[in-house]
């Protein structure tokens, strides 16, 4: 601060401007340090000093220079200043027509705010459980459509058409295959007790020489439950195959983070992509694509097509700088109680209507069955009682990653950020729908 006070020296009396300088300085404190030091903060920011670092950023982009004279056809006109704020100023978005995460000469300060976010991006999946990552980058589209541009790397350095397809019962991967031109090779789930699993050697036996990648799953509703991401890591790493993780909300679990450090350590993962929405509580719209391989993620990087929208990146800059490690780690902590609590509370409560919570190996959600009673209609209950979240199956042949699952189920979560009162309230409003809802 001391380039900054001289500007104030014999305007105020000096003890006055010094007193200034100290409040001051702890906006601009930590963004120096950020700037310095381009890693996650310990603890989180306050609104203001963030909002300050977007404000100077967003100034350094050439549509905010007042005497520029601007004739290309993407000048970042808006229609009115509200328009602008709602892209926190970022309207030339981020990246080059040929390459996503490059620098771009309109937006200087956009370009720094996105180098940033990958940098945050690499350094939260390092420290939040894959220490060998080697690279990562914000990309502005939802995990499906990341997937896809991962498949379709694939594709290219292959020259094959099949993907080995752990199935999974969600449309978004299915038709992040089918974008890119290429056919699914779904491997049917198959039941070990209440859990649904894939065998990698079933997995293995579908390879052929037409197989393009191996897209396996470490999230997804029980009572599927995670593939094994390290024995597939092998089987790709021994008939060299690519193979991409669609780890969706896997990075608030530490033990899901550690089994992808396995799997790298054990054979081949070439990508794994996490949603930003469900990890880092920001909103919808932003994928982190990470990978071990930096001249795989090179070619994801540039089969991106045009420009990105800002917009999901800066909001994942925000939102890793208000929670800070400290932050994320104490939320991680309170996910695993909650958890916790939420198994503790069914336990006693679907006991007494016959039903009981289904022996599934799932870090973040929880089933249970639903013998009794329509699913459905409990669900239909529950969200009329201001419930949200709850899943039953849609039909026999449709949701749980297998054909006539044992049992009739409902599934809720306990994911990143839910609070305490949300658990207790659930398990409340659970009952008041059994009751409602007659016996079969």
């Amino acid at each position: 601060m001391k380039d900054l006070d001289k500007y104030f020296r014999n305007i105020i009396p000096d003890h006055m401007l010094d007193r200034g300088i100290t409040v001051l300085e702890t906006y601009l404190k930590p963004i120096r340090i950020l700037l310095e030091q381009r890693s996650i903060p310990e603890e989180g920011w306050n609104k203001e000093s963030i909002k300050l670092f977007l404000k100077l950023l967003s100034l350094m982009d050439t549509d905010k220079d007042p005497i520029a004279a601007r004739v290309g056809e993407r000048e970042a006109r808006m229609a009115s200043p509200y328009i602008a704020e709602l892209a926190q100023g970022f309207c030339h978005g981020i990246g080059r027509s040929g390459v996503i995460a490059t620098s771009q000469p309109k937006a200087p300060g956009g370009s720094i705010m996105y180098n940033l976010a990958n940098r945050l991006a690499l350094y939260a999946i390092k420290k939040f459980g894959v220490p060998n990552a080697k690279g990562a980058i914000v990309f502005p589209l939802a995990t499906g459509m990341s997937i896809a541009l991962a498949l379709a790397v694939a594709r290219d350095i292959t020259k094959c058409k099949k993907v080995i397809f752990p199935r999974l019962d969600h449309k978004s991967p299915l038709k992040a295959i089918r974008l890119v031109g290429l056919t699914p090779v779904i491997i049917e789930g198959q039941i070990y007790g209440d859990a649904v699993r894939i065998p990698p050697e079933i997995i293995e036996k579908a390879i052929d020489k037409e197989t393009a990648a191996i897209l396996s799953t470490t999230t997804f509703f029980p009572p599927r439950e995670a593939d094994d991401i390290k024995a597939i890591a092998k089987i790709a790493e021994e008939h060299q195959i690519p193979h991409i993780i669609n780890n969706a909300y896997g990075v608030q679990s530490r033990i899901l983070m550690k089994k992808i450090q396995g799997a790298i350590d054990a054979g081949r993962v070439d990508a794994f992509i996490q949603s930003v929405d469900k990890n880092f509580l920001a909103p919808i719209g932003g994928a982190i694509v990470a990978s071990p391989n930096k001249e795989f993620l090179e070619k994801i990087n540039q089969s991106y097509a045009g420009r990105g929208t800002a917009a999901p990146v800066v909001q994942f800059l925000a939102a890793i700088l208000t929670l800070g490690v400290k932050g994320y780690e104490r939320l991680r902590d309170e996910q695993e109680k909650n958890f916790k609590l939420l198994k503790e509370l069914l336990l006693k409560t679907i006991e007494k209507y016959g039903e009981r919570v289904l022996n599934v190996e799932n870090p973040v959600a929880i089933a249970i069955s639903m013998t009794k009673r329509d699913p459905q209609k409990v669900g239909a209950a529950l969200y009329s009682l201001r419930a949200t979240g709850p899943r039953a199956p849609s039909s026999k042949d449709w949701g749980s990653c297998t054909n006539e699952y044992n049992c009739p189920y409902l599934v809720l979560n306990a994911a990143i950020g839910v609070k305490k009162s949300d658990i207790i309230q659930i398990n409340e409003k659970l009952e008041k729908a059994l009751q409602q809802i007659k016996p079969n």
